[in-house]
């Protein structure tokens, strides 16, 4: 349902949101290594991020991508819809392209319910949220890295 583009973009703002704020910055090279995201496509998203508000950068040695009071408010929804196309979620499960309540799929029922509750889901919560959520499990990884760390 959501592109590797997208799924990035959510991994960066989620580190952001868990690390980050107006006095600690990171740089694209930082979050790129951390994250384990090749660092001119992780540029490419949060540039993309800056234009629509969503992350906020400063230039210079003390510079960096950060959250502010105003990006901390954006939903999961709000990066979906500024990287991707949020239409991707009325697509059809299996790829028909006449799929509906009206004509449906085989996996349609089942499915239907799924993307509705995913999509309030993301549009609901900030980005915020969902960190704050990471931060208070211990079993909730973003990066390949933290799988070292997880007992079995």
């Amino acid at each position: 349902m959501l592109t590797n583009a997208t799924k990035i973009a959510i991994r960066a703002m989620l580190y952001l949101a868990m690390f980050s704020d107006e006095t600690k910055k990171f740089g694209v090279k930082h979050i790129a290594e951390t994250l384990q995201i090749p660092k001119p496509f992780l540029s490419k998203l949060l540039q993309k991020l800056k234009k629509s508000n969503i992350v906020s950068s400063t230039k210079g040695p003390r510079g960096g991508f950060y959250l502010n009071k105003l990006n901390a408010k954006k939903s999961v929804w709000d990066i979906i819809v500024c990287i991707d196309n949020p239409e991707r979620f009325d697509h059809c499960f299996l790829g028909l392209a006449k799929c509906s309540d009206e004509n449906p799929c085989p996996v349609h029922f089942t499915v239907a319910p799924f993307k509705k509750k995913i999509m309030r889901d993301f549009k609901d919560k900030t980005i915020v949220t969902l960190a704050n959520e990471i931060k208070s499990s211990d079993k909730v990884i973003i990066s390949l890295k933290d799988f070292d760390s997880i007992d079995s």
